[in-house]
């Protein structure tokens, strides 16, 4: 089946409304630590692109007061929290509190204020208390920045379309390390659970929605 035809079938059958951008904006940046921006541990492709993109977007959403949560994969030192994901990828078990790797690469460490959820599962939001920050911040829609596109993006954008939020994958500001799986999981997502639009765009729409 060709792309046109993809697209042909998921339009036919009602999919990819526009979400729009609804209430407060918040921002989540997942996973961007220093073993997935390194090729050489879990990261490639083009997760330093999106790293590099997602400065002047965090800096603009602090300017805009946004709520901004980051998130880490944080297992226990000794392992004793281990899961399943662990056993399909058992590497991510050296990504404890004080390991360089699981450390948020420098370009976008946090500062005062903003949530940081450590987290043993893909989903930002499984098991934290991510959810109910975003809400207690009043935040309507989230966009999300970070990596992998097709692993952990991919399972926080749909659990925050489970917990009501309006998800927007910021396209350019994430990234994977093999780009089949990123483009697919773009088009997955935007057919079934979120907006996707470039940084300059998202940023020119909240300028057009929030102007006096």
């Amino acid at each position: 089946m060709t792309h046109d035809a993809d697209h042909e079938v998921y339009r036919r059958q009602g999919f990819g409304a526009e979400l729009g951008l609804h209430g407060n904006m918040g921002f989540l940046l997942v996973d961007f630590v220093n073993g997935f921006a390194d090729p050489a541990k879990f990261g490639g492709g083009n997760i330093a692109p999106a790293i590099e993109r997602s400065r002047d977007l965090l800096a603009q959403a602090r300017a805009l007061r946004w709520p901004v949560a980051h998130s880490r994969i944080v297992f226990a030192d000794d392992g004793a929290d281990a899961n399943v994901f662990a056993a399909k990828v058992p590497g991510l078990l050296a990504l404890t509190e004080h390991a360089p790797a699981s450390a948020i690469v420098d370009a976008l460490a946090p500062v005062a204020g903003e949530l940081v959820v450590r987290k043993t599962t893909p989903s930002a939001f499984f098991g934290t208390a991510l959810a109910a920050w975003l809400t207690a911040h009043g935040v309507g829609t989230l966009a999300i920045a970070g990596c992998t596109t097709s692993g952990c993006v991919r399972a926080s954008a749909v659990d925050a379309m489970s917990h009501g939020f309006r998800p927007v994958i910021v396209e350019d500001c994430v990234g994977d390390r093999a780009q089949a799986p990123h483009r697919a999981s773009l088009f997955d997502l935007r057919q079934k659970c979120a907006d996707v639009m470039m940084r300059d765009a998202l940023l020119a729409a909240v300028r057009r929605r929030d102007a006096p």
